[in-house]
């Protein structure tokens, strides 16, 4: 055998293997694969009222006379 039919030989063998483990494992990447959920975070549980922020000044409009 010449070393061009050996290296045909184990070039067909890895490109087997390569194509076995692609098909095993799936597509590379977010292609293929469902969305990952959002995660969703639940508000903490009020204990005891809080008392509302306070509020700036109210500016009221006021007629020219």
């Amino acid at each position: 055998m010449s070393s061009e039919s050996v290296g045909g030989i184990c070039g067909a063998i890895v490109a087997a293997i390569v194509l076995a483990v692609a098909v095993v494992f799936g597509p590379i990447g977010q292609y293929g694969k469902p969305p990952k959920p959002a995660k969703v975070e639940q508000a903490p549980a009020a204990m005891a009222p809080v008392a509302p922020a306070p509020r700036g000044p109210v500016i009221r409009e006021v007629p020219n006379q």
